[in-house]
């Protein structure tokens, strides 16, 4: 799975107009490439969208990427203020890094001695448990009951926790990315240039 954010890049509402017509195309375009194409968010302005997260799945998503990741340009006269001067407008789609899943499955699990005090039983018996999330890497070691099962039920427990505050700090560093993409765009090279109200492809 691959994300895509299509923003009108602090641009004027004719930008936000822009990333609209430029999503329904390339929505298009990915159904016609047998592409799954899910949009995950969008934020509306008055007349488009200022921006819209897509999520991608298929075989053809790097040559969807290859297309469309840049600065787009639209060549027309402002249907909003027909007397501007300005007849360009940019917005641009940046690709994002998605979620690392995380499944209960992918849990390794390791049975040891306990160390520290609790008499004999702590130490001659494989009570402690070591637990690793292999996708993320996160790992655990549980020993304060006596019992192996015990031990594995608090391991589970503690790596849930721990998970959840990783998903977390993801989804912080992902808006992160987000937020700050929307401030930088290359206004020129664009990779795609449309003309006019039909938004007809030219490059």
């Amino acid at each position: 799975m691959v994300l895509l954010q299509f923003s009108s890049a602090q641009g004027p509402e004719e930008c936000c107009i822009a990333v609209e017509k430029a999503l329904a195309c390339f929505l298009q375009e990915a159904k016609n490439n047998g592409v799954s194409a899910d949009v995950l968010e969008s934020c509306p302005s008055r007349h488009g969208l200022k921006s819209a997260l897509i999520s991608l799945d298929g075989e053809q998503i790097q040559a969807l990427i290859d297309d469309w990741c840049g600065t787009i340009q639209w060549q027309c006269q402002s249907p909003l203020r027909p007397k501007h001067k300005r007849k360009n407008w940019f917005p641009d789609v940046i690709p994002f890094s998605p979620l690392t899943e995380i499944t209960q499955s992918e849990i390794e699990y390791e049975f040891i001695k306990a160390q520290g005090p609790g008499g004999q039983h702590v130490n001659k018996t494989c009570s402690a448990v070591r637990a690793r999330h292999i996708a993320s890497g996160i790992c655990v070691k549980v020993q304060s009951e006596r019992s192996q099962h015990a031990n594995k039920k608090l391991a589970n427990q503690l790596i849930n926790w721990k998970l959840s505050e990783y998903q977390s700090q993801q989804l912080s560093d992902l808006d992160k990315q987000r937020h700050h993409s929307h401030y930088q765009i290359e206004r020129g090279n664009a990779i795609r240039i449309f003309s006019g109200s039909e938004f007809k492809r030219l490059k």
